[in-house]
């Protein structure tokens, strides 16, 4: 039987490349961020193509892959391809929900403890020899006991993040979504969220409905003394909003994971002390990056040799 031709956009830890390669002949692209167009270059002929969610797997890449037949990416979200050009050609798409669940939910608890504590302003202080010691009203931040939590988008990843508030003593408010089972959730809608909630945390896919959700108006609603937090996709975000809104204390503070043009960064917010801005870490664990691997590369074995994927798209 002859051996598929994967390409795959970036190199993936040995477990997944051992899983693919016992099947698979494997090609790689580590050059960086790609255009539409390099990729097209390199897609013919393959059977299957493993991304990552910054390269574009749009309508000029899959009518150029005339043999390809899965499109895996390493990556909750999908919205760098073009599902219904897919489906047009008979392509499937897969992506790897459910074990990045618990890692990025972890991070987004971090950015808030490193906003509403200012731990990492704290941390910039001390290391350019700012502290000069204790004082009783000094950097003081804001519990999180007590606080209403808005999620906006109450998938796998914003229930995880609402139990962890939970257990710091949050009330958790949400739009975009459904409670698990039990869970005492108040349903609301975005505008009401964004007027009553102490933190707005961001947790939805980005869709053209999505696209700068939050953009002057939005910010302009939220309290000031409340915390915008982006741990989903950036351009969910207008960063330019976001530095006026930051710049004039119309909130207290943000944290971002995730940017507009990565890895570009809006200057008005590079020099903000009320900002943590992350390199996106989300899914950044070893044992959670494998496991993302490993899923894609299970779903393009499967489809590759007739099966049906194991976490499809679409």
């Amino acid at each position: 039987m002859s051996r598929s031709h994967v390409l795959l956009t970036r190199r993936l830890p040995a477990k997944a490349l051992a899983r693919l390669e016992e099947t698979c002949d494997l090609e790689f692209l580590d050059g960086g961020a790609l255009t539409s167009a390099e990729l097209a270059a390199r897609v013919p002929g393959k059977h299957g193509l493993v991304t990552m969610f910054i390269d574009p797997v749009d309508a000029a890449v899959l009518a150029a892959a005339t043999e390809l037949k899965v499109v895996a990416t390493v990556a909750v979200g999908y919205n760098n391809i073009d599902v219904a050009a897919a489906r047009q050609r008979g392509i499937v798409v897969t992506n790897t929900p459910d074990v990045l669940t618990e890692a990025t939910a972890d991070l987004t608890m971090a950015i808030l403890l490193g906003m509403t504590r200012r731990i990492v302003e704290g941390d910039r202080l001390v290391r350019k020899g700012g502290w000069k010691g204790f004082s009783f009203d000094f950097m003081l931040g804001s519990d999180l006991r007590g606080k209403q939590i808005g999620i906006v988008g109450l998938g796998r990843i914003g229930r995880a993040v609402a139990a962890r508030a939970k257990a710091f003593g949050m009330r958790i408010a949400y739009t975009r979504g459904r409670p698990a089972p039990g869970d005492d959730a108040e349903a609301m809608p975005l505008d009401r969220l964004l007027a009553t909630s102490d933190v707005v945390s961001l947790h939805c896919p980005l869709t053209a409905d999505t696209k700068h959700m939050i953009d002057q108006p939005a910010l302009a609603r939220m309290k000031r003394s409340a915390y915008l937090l982006n741990a989903s996709r950036g351009p969910i975000v207008d960063e330019a909003a976001l530095a006026w809104a930051l710049e004039n204390r119309l909130i207290a503070g943000a944290g971002l994971d995730v940017y507009e043009d990565e890895p570009k960064v809006h200057p008005g917010l590079l020099n903000l002390d009320n900002v943590v801005l992350v390199p996106h870490l989300g899914s950044a664990t070893t044992e959670t990056r494998t496991a993302m691997a490993d899923l894609a590369a299970q779903n393009v074995v499967a489809v590759l040799s007739g099966q049906p994927p194991l976490t499809p798209v679409g």
